[in-house]
Order: structure tokens, then sequence, then C-alpha cells
């Protein structure tokens, strides 16, 4: 059955198309519970399991539970307020950075590995670096 789809109307042509989808959404749902069917009829007839054929792989549930991470900076002013060093800053962590004096190593709790310096911040140095020495190269060639 062959349609002449240029002999067809703007409103003829959007009726065809609606139809052509909700016929190939059915097609597809008939085709999957074909499938599910086979797949069923082959697991019981060989005596498995659809947990033994597909184990549980990883997944939102599949997780084990998370480690806690030991507080590394302690408030000063509030003992019981701690951060492990990871995440977003906390607002008492940065207030106290805005004082006078007061570092990061400063609320270091005793015997918490101190922070090791970020790698922005290592690769910033290293690019001044190269360009301090690249300026000096440039001066003594001039």
């Amino acid at each position: 059955m062959a349609i002449n789809l240029e002999t067809l109307s703007p409103t003829e042509l959007k009726a065809l198309i609606a139809d052509a989808q909700s016929q190939m959404q059915a097609a597809h749902a008939n085709h999957v519970k074909e499938v599910r069917e086979k797949i069923e009829r082959l697991l019981k007839s060989s005596g498995l399991t659809l947990a033994d054929v597909y184990p549980a792989r990883g997944g939102k549930g599949a997780k084990g539970p998370k480690s806690v991470v030991a507080p590394k900076y302690r408030n000063p002013a509030n003992a019981a307020q701690t951060w492990s060093g990871r995440g977003k800053r906390p607002l008492w962590f940065v207030q106290a950075l805005k004082k006078r004096g007061t570092t990061a190593e400063s609320l270091l709790i005793e015997g918490a590995p101190k922070a090791a310096p970020a790698k922005a911040a290592r690769k910033g140095a290293a690019r001044k670096v190269a360009k301090t020495a690249a300026r000096k190269a440039a001066k003594k060639t001039a």
C-alpha cells in the first residue's frame, strides 16, 4: 500500500504521522513483551533466575557505606565544630581565616596531617617561574 505523500494536505500528513507513531509504539511494546516471554521460558527451562544470570552490578544500592573522614580542622571558638578539609569550607572556617594572624595551619587539630598545597596553586607557581625564566632569557639575548 503506497501512499503518495505529495497529494496529502498538511492536516492529513499530521494525522498520518500520529497514526504511524502510535503504531510504532504498539509494535515496540509488543516486541519487548515477546522478548521477555522468551527470556522467562529460557530461564525456567534451565532452572536459573535473572539474578543468577545478571548478578547485581554497581549502582546506588550496591555501594557500601561511605567511610567517615577524620576531622582535620577545629573551630577555636566552638570545639564542637570540626571540618575534614573536604567539600565546601564551613562559614566558621572562612570567618576565622579573615581574622588577622589566623591561618589554616593554626586551625589544624593536633595529630591531623598538614594541608598539602593545592594543585592549582602549584601549577600557577610553576607557570610564574617559567615566565620569569623566559623573561630573563629574553633580556640576555636582547
